[in-house]
C-alpha cells in the first residue's frame, strides 16, 4: 500500500509561483512513477505532469509546459511540482498520484489516463487571483 500526502498549496497572485510537495510512504519510493492531476470546480480531473520511477522521463500537459516542472528527491521519498507564471485558470485542487509499480511503464500515450493511477493523495488547493 502507498500513502501520498500533498502540501504547499495556497493563494498567489497571477504571475507568481508555488511549489507543491508530495510525500510518499508505505512502499519503496524508488519503484514508483508519480504524477500530478488537478480538478477545478465543475470540471473533470485532468493530467498536469508525471515523472517515471527513474526520474529520467517527464511528461507535461500542454497547458503547463514551460511553466511547471516536476521533480523527485529519492532520499526524501518526495516529489515536487514547481509552478511558475501562474494563471487564474491554474486554480484547482491539485492531487498527487502514483500508478501500481506492477502496471505498464509510463508512456506519453497513457500517462494522462486516470485509470493508470492506483494511489491518490487528499489534494491541496491552489488559488490564483487575477
Amino acid at each position: 500500500q502507498v500513502q501520498l500526502v500533498e502540501s504547499g498549496g495556497g493563494l498567489v497572485q497571477a504571475g507568481g509561483s508555488l511549489r507543491l510537495s508530495c510525500a510518499a510512504s508505505g512502499r519503496t519510493f524508488s519503484t514508483l512513477s508519480m504524477g500530478w492531476f488537478r480538478q477545478a470546480p465543475g470540471k473533470e480531473r485532468e493530467f498536469v505532469a508525471a515523472i517515471d520511477w527513474s526520474g529520467g522521463n517527464t511528461y507535461y500537459a500542454d497547458s503547463v509546459k514551460g511553466r511547471f516542472t516536476i521533480s523527485r528527491e529519492k532520499g526524501k521519498n518526495t516529489e515536487y511540482l514547481q509552478m511558475n507564471s501562474l494563471k487564474p485558470e491554474d486554480t484547482a485542487v491539485y492531487y498527487c498520484a502514483a500508478p501500481s509499480p506492477y502496471g505498464p511503464a509510463l508512456t506519453s500515450r497513457i500517462v494522462g489516463s486516470l485509470a493508470l493511477y492506483d494511489y491518490w493523495g487528499q489534494g491541496t488547493q491552489v488559488s490564483v487571483s487575477s
